[in-house]
């Protein structure tokens, strides 16, 4: 189907209002109606499922905050163009963090393979790996689907650990993220691959999706989730000074690939067995080890856990904080969100019971101005086919959008439902002339003229 028509609508943060308390506690997107849904190689309409979205259950108690999601998004996950015959499936899961991290002063954890980390839609976060390494033994890869075992039986044994951003692209759907036996994932920034500057897959031509956010530039952006040492984690860009002036930038990665044309040593110096010679099949930046750390003065560089101590809107008193790094293209740059090692203490678990001694969070109203600084662009007006409203931000509690002639009469409606950022509306039904599209959340309305000429 052809899209012809994209509304952006820019800067909207739909967010509750409650006392202040821990984000830990409040970032959670919590939802008991809306359930996941998914799309199928060859098919470019979207299949709902019956398993609830996003996040069902927020309690908590002096030290710990229990969350119970199923791991599903609101947004479409799927296809997997790379054959995995895996689907987004329910987790049933229950993750107790930290309300108070805490700095690991002594040797930092190496991240692992697995969750490190929960999106406040329930999702989970991986990192760089995807469990596949260099055997030089063999001279080929190992571990994996479809690959030997490493020696030892673990990919951790070998000295080349190969990056999931690079190797696995094709098999992450629009919103960047895919299954393991299941347990969909993000290894990176969870922004659509065609809302980026540069779009380096081409999977959204066919199968809208979207992703947990979009990126906007002018913003600082929005809290994302939460690692497994408790601290917060937001998207690509943020305060440009660590004391919240300085205006908005995009937040950066401190990792740079090495000038290196064989792999024989990692950056430390270190004489390791050898990996792959650079080349169109291991291109720098396909392991792991490609990169090295370098320190940089900029107050908006990141320390070697991709994180800095610095304010931001929801800890107006600072906390260390990661950043989903992206280029100036907006395409994911290692070690992507936390990584290689933990700043904190990884105290973060998955339980199976909560304790007697928790409250229920329970979120109780819509913050009542959250439209009051929208600004709507529209391109290319007329449109022919199709609308698409895109919001340029976190969507934290459902928009409402109704399509109405000019005799008042309402002829289309939808909703953007939280954790989502994305509406298309098929005109071709509707007769040419003047529109008008309304944004609501219950309290304020925002509007714009929409011309259909076929």
């Amino acid at each position: 189907m052809k899209k012809s028509f994209i509304l952006l609508v820019g800067s909207i943060i739909c967010s509750f209002s409650f006392a202040q308390t821990n984000p830990a506690i409040t970032s959670w997107l919590q939802n008991t109606t809306i359930t996941g849904s998914y799309y199928m190689s060859g098919n470019s309409t979207v299949i709902q499922d019956d398993v609830l979205a996003n996040v069902q259950l927020v309690q908590y108690n002096d030290d710990w905050v229990y969350v119970n999601t199923n791991g599903i998004p609101s947004y479409p996950t799927g296809p997997f163009s790379d054959g995995n015959p895996s689907l987004a499936s329910s987790q049933n899961a229950i993750f107790r963090i930290p309300l108070s991290p805490t700095e690991n002063t002594g040797i930092h954890t190496n991240t692992h393979g697995g969750n490190i980390g929960i999106f406040i839609n329930g999702v989970a976060l991986f990192d760089f790996r995807d469990g596949v390494g260099w055997d030089s033994n063999t001279n080929s890869l190992c571990g994996g689907p479809g690959n030997p075992p490493c020696p030892g039986g673990q990919m951790a044994a070998t000295d080349w650990s190969r990056d999931a951003i690079p190797a696995e692209k094709s098999g992450f759907d629009c919103s960047k993220g895919h299954p393991a036996m299941g347990n969909y994932h993000h290894h990176q920034n969870p922004s659509a691959f065609k809302l980026d500057i540069d779009v380096v897959s081409n999977i959204c031509n066919l199968y809208d999706a979207e992703g947990l956010y979009s990126i906007d530039p002018d913003q600082h952006s929005p809290l994302i989730g939460f690692a497994y040492d408790g601290f917060p984690i937001y998207g690509a860009y943020g305060y440009t000074n660590k004391d919240g002036s300085g205006g908005i930038t995009r937040i950066k990665s401190s990792y740079y690939l090495r000038n290196i044309t064989e792999r024989t040593q990692w950056a430390d110096g270190k004489d390791v067995d050898h990996g792959p010679d650079i080349s169109t099949t291991y291109p720098i930046g396909y392991f792991k080890e490609d990169y090295e750390y370098v320190e940089n003065e900029g107050e908006d560089f990141l320390d070697e856990h991709n994180g800095r101590f610095c304010v931001t809107p929801e800890y107006s008193d600072g906390t260390y904080a990661y950043f989903a790094t992206v280029d100036e293209n907006w395409n994911s740059t290692y070690p992507y969100v936390v990584g290689p090692t933990f700043y904190g203490n990884e105290t973060a678990v998955k339980v199976t019971t909560v304790p007697g001694n928790v409250s229920v969070y329970t979120v109780t109203s819509v913050e009542d101005n959250f439209l009051g600084d929208v600004s709507f662009t529209v391109f290319p007006n007329p449109s022919q086919e199709f609308i698409a409203v895109q919001i340029n931000d976190l969507v934290s509690s459902d928009v409402s959008l109704k399509l109405y002639d000019l005799n008042g009469s309402l002829v289309r409606e939808a909703k953007i439902v939280q954790g989502s950022t994305i509406w298309y509306l098929d005109v071709e039904t509707l007769y040419d002339g003047v529109y008008i599209l309304e944004l609501t959340n219950g309290v304020q309305v925002k509007s714009t003229k929409v011309v259909i000429s076929k």
